[in-house]
């Protein structure tokens, strides 16, 4: 007679071992987990504290940028309306390049934290989304780094220029606040084609499904492109609008030829969704 196995056992495919963890070793885990995450985080945004300088610098390229191409060195300063403004903006910046700086250590301790609980398949999964989603999010920022001056430019085209009583001042807070809104957003949208992937390697869509629903898909990327971009920006809305409908596309290809590859290997096992 055959062996029985018992539930929590890992049978050679799992990460995890037979033992099972109590209610309180879960919670004693995640305080373990989100202790290295916190030190990582404060280590993070001192070693960020030193870089201010640079990443305020990097932020308002994009305006010395337009200035340079409409030839108006005095084209806008940015402006602080309170008198923590400088402070606060210095330690908004530490926090969010420290998040990023740390992201490594954080991300490490999540992944341990949900590891222990998955198969081995969905861990190599779970490694695959993270090797294509960073990358994924850096080409989004990238992007919206080379947009931003020609956002302010269009932006800035509406200025009355022969309205004397009138000026253009940028509040630092608001501009800062801009610039880290395009960036997650343009970043984020572009990881949107890599959960679909994942999604298709756990088995909950097939790549005809997603295929088919491309009509669909090519109007939310409009959408999103309209979102991501200010008004009266076609070129931003083309672009952004284009370049996440390719990145569908791409990902619908993959999840057909991982569809694929699962029916060759089992055709009997494979199930096609309507």
């Amino acid at each position: 007679m055959g062996s029985l196995r018992g539930e929590g056992a890992s049978d050679g495919r799992g990460l995890s071992n037979d033992r099972k963890m109590t209610l309180a070793g879960h919670l004693r885990e995640l305080r373990k987990r989100l202790m290295f995450a916190v030190i990582g985080l404060i280590a993070g945004m001192i070693a960020a504290a030193f870089a201010t300088e640079w990443v305020i610098g990097w932020l308002t390229q994009p305006i010395v940028q337009v200035a340079e191409n409409i030839g108006d060195e005095e084209f806008t300063r940015l402006t602080f309306t309170t008198v923590t403004g400088p402070f606060e903006m210095r330690f908004r910046i530490s926090l969010v390049a420290g998040i990023v700086i740390s992201s490594p250590v954080w991300l490490w301790q999540l992944w341990r934290f949900v590891t222990p609980g998955l198969k081995r398949r969905e861990f190599w999964v779970g490694m695959g989304f993270m090797g294509a989603a960073i990358p994924l999010f850096a080409g989004g920022i990238t992007l919206a780094i080379f947009l931003l001056p020609n956002i302010i430019t269009i932006m800035a085209s509406f200025f009355p220029d022969d309205v004397a009583s009138v000026g253009q001042l940028f509040d630092a807070r608001e501009y800062y606040n801009f610039v880290f809104r395009t960036l997650m957003i343009i970043g984020i949208g572009f990881v949107t084609p890599a959960v679909l992937v994942a999604l298709n390697l756990v088995g909950v869509v097939q790549g005809k499904q997603v295929m088919r629903a491309w009509r669909w898909v090519l109007l939310l990327c409009l959408v999103f492109g309209m979102f991501a971009s200010p008004p009266a920006d076609m070129v931003t809305f083309l672009v952004v609008s284009a370049i996440m409908f390719v990145l569908y596309m791409i990902a619908a290809c993959v999840c057909l030829l991982f569809d694929w590859r699962r029916r060759k290997r089992n055709p009997d096992l494979f199930v096609a969704y309507d």
